[in-house]
């Protein structure tokens, strides 16, 4: 899976020249978190996020009236308190690799470019739809989670005993486990009983955390 496939793509984006009180208005109309700022021949210069904004705008402590409030977010831009030269990928970098890009940095969502150019963005909401497909969230069946030695051909051996009892595997996926050795697998499967599953995985794993149908 790429950015590709799960960016939004020609997002909306702001002018260095756009206004605070605009680009606070378009990300509420359009309930958006970020807006890249652009130059005029569409190469990514920045970011805002309603963090930005927020830090932007007077505290709610504020002395100021309304009028003064808005008459001083007209006069600062886009310009003055966005994040420049942001991080960015391509629509062709693996979605983990940019998952990765925003946990290291600490951000929570990348403009994607191409040739140059702003053609969409990806952020932790599109993460969070990856996840939900990538472990069948939304298809029911039996959830494990077991304690595997983390060694080869332990994966097809337990996923082949799956299958020899009927079962079929959902969604398979990996956390580093407590001990050495281990991994935390979580599996999906369809097909099969509670106590069938317990008894087909038993000789294959170390531990059985947790079994639930969901």
């Amino acid at each position: 899976m790429y950015v590709k496939d799960h960016m939004t793509k020609n997002p909306f984006s702001v002018k260095t020249a756009t206004s605070i009180s605009d680009a606070r208005e378009l990300m509420k109309q359009e309930k958006i978190h970020h807006l890249p700022v652009v130059d005029d021949k569409g190469g990514v210069i920045g970011i805002i996020t309603e963090k930005d904004i927020l830090c932007a705008s007077p505290s709610q402590a504020s002395t100021l009236d309304m009028w003064e409030i808005s008459t001083l977010l007209a006069k600062l831009e886009a310009g003055d308190v966005m994040t420049r030269k942001p991080i960015f990928c391509s629509p062709d970098t693996p979605v983990e690799e940019a998952a990765k890009i925003l946990a290291d940095n600490d951000i929570s969502g990348l403009p994607v470019v191409e040739n140059g150019k702003l053609s969409g963005i990806i952020t932790e909401s599109d993460f969070f739809k990856v996840f939900i497909d990538l472990f069948s969230i939304r298809e029911h069946g039996l959830r494990v989670t077991a304690l595997v030695p983390d060694k080869p051909g332990e994966l097809a051996e337990l996923a082949g005993a799956i299958r020899d009892a009927g079962g079929n595997i959902l969604a398979l996926g990996f956390i580093r486990g407590d001990s050495f050795g281990t991994k935390l697998a979580v599996i999906k499967v369809t097909g099969v009983s509670e106590e069938e599953l317990k008894k087909v995985i038993t000789p294959f794993v170390k531990e059985i955390d947790d079994i639930r149908q969901i």
